[in-house]
């Protein structure tokens, strides 16, 4: 019989040709038992048969409850590769356990920063809303541009959260010398300015902000924290960018300040199933840039995914702790989240 660990890798919805690079699998095979390891959905059966043996579980949203949990004595790893910290894992117990809950979110870092500083550049600049004038034929040539029409340079600039998306995004605006204050009241001000950002209170940094990136992990105190209250503290013609979750916004204020002419928005993320409600007023407003939840969507960047799960598999079989994943915290999650 094996002694190495067991792995069931379960990734569906995702597939494993999109998620590993033949030679991460090879790595992962070289110290551990991979079971499952199939593009379907793994039945509830099949989930509750192999998870005894499970030492790690890679997958997406089936639900990990207390009861499911407690026939799984070997594992020590869940790692889940959506993207978030899904609500069908009970945290406490793996807590309490001392089961590693791990997300994928780092591998989305620098693409979703990158589409983050395209939507912002194409925003303040009018792009797209030119570009379909142009498609009428009633575009404007070579006159002054209206008050939402202005440049990324020099600009007052807000981060709602700065985790990972925000350390991947702040080299990128580093070219356009923007005066960048941030809200996260999980950090301490100091690590905040030692990336040269000013940090600040939720309102005074909404009432400076003439691009407002919204980036930050949803908890459960941050749900609809951009409410129609502090979106109006935004000033006139200010840009939000909503690349992390919906979550963190009411979605309705939001649609009514841009409908009603308040505020621009690009938004890649929605806050119901999709796709997104077909009749939804946001889709018409002319002061929006919409983007179906692709800012994650390139694939090289997506078999970073099996890199870092393969990464940490190895540090952890070895003893040590995960490095490259996003580790859940006692103080961030909820059932409710």
């Amino acid at each position: 019989m094996s002694t190495r660990p067991t792995v069931l890798l379960a990734p569906h919805f995702r597939t494993l040709e999109e998620i590993f690079d033949p030679r991460d699998l090879e790595r992962l095979a070289s110290f551990s038992e991979v079971v499952w390891a199939r593009d379907e959905p793994l039945p509830e059966a099949e989930l509750d048969a192999l998870l005894p043996e499970a030492w790690a579980y890679i997958g997406t949203s089936q639900p990990l409850d207390a009861a499911r949990l407690a026939t799984a004595p070997k594992l020590r790893a869940v790692i889940e590769v959506a993207g978030g910290f899904p609500p069908s894992i009970d945290y406490q117990t793996c807590f309490a356990r001392g089961i590693r809950v791990l997300s994928c979110a780092p591998a989305f870092g620098a693409q979703v920063a990158e589409m983050a500083l395209a939507m912002a550049l194409a925003g303040g600049r009018g792009l797209v809303r030119e570009h379909e004038a142009f498609r009428r034929g009633d575009e404007a040539w070579q006159v002054d541009r209206p008050a939402w029409d202005s440049t990324l340079f020099g600009q007052q600039v807000g981060l709602l959260g700065f985790g990972s998306l925000a350390q991947n995004l702040l080299p990128l605006l580093a070219p356009f010398g923007c005066h960048i204050r941030v809200f996260d009241p999980w950090l301490p001000p100091t690590l905040i300015e030692e990336k040269g950002c000013q940090p600040t209170d939720l309102d005074d940094m909404l009432a400076a902000s003439r691009v407002l990136f919204v980036l930050a992990t949803p908890t459960p105190e941050n749900r609809a924290l951009l409410s129609a209250e502090k979106l109006a503290l935004l000033p006139d013609s200010a840009l939000v960018v909503l690349i992390s979750r919906a979550h963190l916004v009411d979605f309705e204020a939001l649609t009514e300040a841009v409908t009603s002419g308040k505020l621009q928005a690009a938004i890649d993320v929605f806050p119901s199933e999709e796709p997104f409600t077909p009749n939804h007023p946001i889709r018409t407003a002319a002061n929006a840039i919409l983007s179906p939840h692709r800012a994650a969507s390139s694939k090289k960047e997506r078999r970073e995914i099996g890199r870092m799960v393969v990464d940490d598999l190895e540090l952890m079989e070895r003893g040590l702790p995960p490095r490259r994943l996003q580790v859940a915290e006692p103080e961030h999650s909820d059932e409710e989240a």
